[in-house]
């Protein structure tokens, strides 16, 4: 059988020829009657949920931080990565603009070979697709039915360098309370089934087998072990483990959270389990709910050292216009809240 490995649509049709359980279909008219949501903190609001964000948050879980051991959440970005060229979007590429050797041969600024043998110059460029490695989801990133959060829309909002609002520079830096959900260690696995659909009562069930509750104003992240696999773009791209509609609903309905992560690259599973819609989970967090989306997090060591509730410290390149950026989040333990 041919492996499909690259794209959302690649993955729908490889988790098809497998058979992997599609799981309950939405009424066929709930894709008609859903539209982006209107923002509780006005009409110029472009950041959504992340103003739950406030100085008496940030100070709280700061003031909370035990020291000790700090977890880099973010992965490594490398040529030959999982990436989403497949869909037209561009491999990470590195070259060198500068090498040692080089600037003797090219003598670039004129220095003279006696210079350049002395003083080594070593410089380099990249090139990448927003949505690779570890990265935030802007508000632009997905819509429905030509709007994005908050009403916006690309005809008035959308130039030829990017969006106006909802864009990756508009997002601030994120110092919240974390959570760590490991759907996969909490199940007795190292890593969930191929096409595996996380639902709300797994969630409950790893909060519950934790000790950990999940609070409004969370960054809520989830494991599904798939990281293990990310040195091996085929494997990693295939039919991954994801959040469903219903774990995406207790997370922000009920429990409240305020960014929604996972280790994985689409957070959601395929295929999609809403009739009209191959990106649910996009389209739900991002222009109905205003929830930003983390993809490809590093949480294995965060999992081995039982790490579930932690200061999540988070900053992204500020990218003008863009749907997503890079972003390095740190986690650092704190001591248990008083009671």
């Amino acid at each position: 059988m041919k492996r499909f490995t690259t794209t959302l649509g690649s993955l729908v049709v490889c988790a098809v020829l497998q058979g992997t359980p599609v799981g309950a279909q939405e009424a066929p008219g709930a894709m008609q009657d859903r539209a982006v949501g209107v923002s509780p903190w006005g009409p110029t609001d472009d950041i959504g949920r992340l103003n739950l964000m406030t100085d008496e948050s940030r100070a709280a879980i700061l003031s909370r931080v035990a020291g000790g051991t700090t977890y880099d959440l973010s992965v490594d970005y490398f040529i030959g990565m999982p990436s989403w060229q497949a869909a037209g979007d561009p491999h990470y590429r590195m070259w060198m603009t500068h090498t040692p050797h080089g600037t003797v041969v090219d003598d670039p600024l004129r220095l003279g070979r006696e210079m350049n043998e002395r003083v080594s110059y070593t410089g380099a460029a990249v090139s990448m697709y927003t949505h690779m490695g570890t990265h935030i989801d802007a508000l632009s990133h997905f819509g429905l039915h030509g709007r994005i959060w908050n009403g916006f829309q690309a005809g008035e909002q959308l130039g030829d360098r990017g969006w106006k609002v909802a864009h990756a520079a508009s997002i601030p830096p994120i110092i919240a309370r974390g959570v760590l959900l490991d759907v996969a260690r909490a199940k007795g696995l190292d890593m969930l089934p191929a096409g595996y659909r996380i639902t709300g009562a797994d969630l409950r069930e790893t909060a519950a087998w934790q000790g950990v509750e999940v609070r409004e104003g969370d960054v809520v992240l989830v494991r599904t072990g798939r990281m293990r696999l990310y040195d091996d773009a085929a494997a990693f791209m295939h039919n991954p483990p994801g959040l469903g509609m219903d774990a995406a609903r207790y997370l922000v309905e009920e429990r409240g959270a305020m960014v929604v992560g996972a280790d994985n690259l689409s957070l959601e599973a395929f295929p999609s389990e809403v009739e009209g819609d191959y990106v649910p989970l996009h389209t739900y967090l991002l222009a109905e709910q205003g929830t930003p989306i983390l993809e490809l997090v590093f949480l294995d060591e965060l999992a081995q050292d039982e790490v579930w509730e932690f200061a999540f410290i988070g900053g992204s390149l500020k990218l003008r216009g863009a749907d997503a950026a890079p972003l390095r989040p740190l986690a650092m333990p704190v001591h248990p809240a008083a009671r």
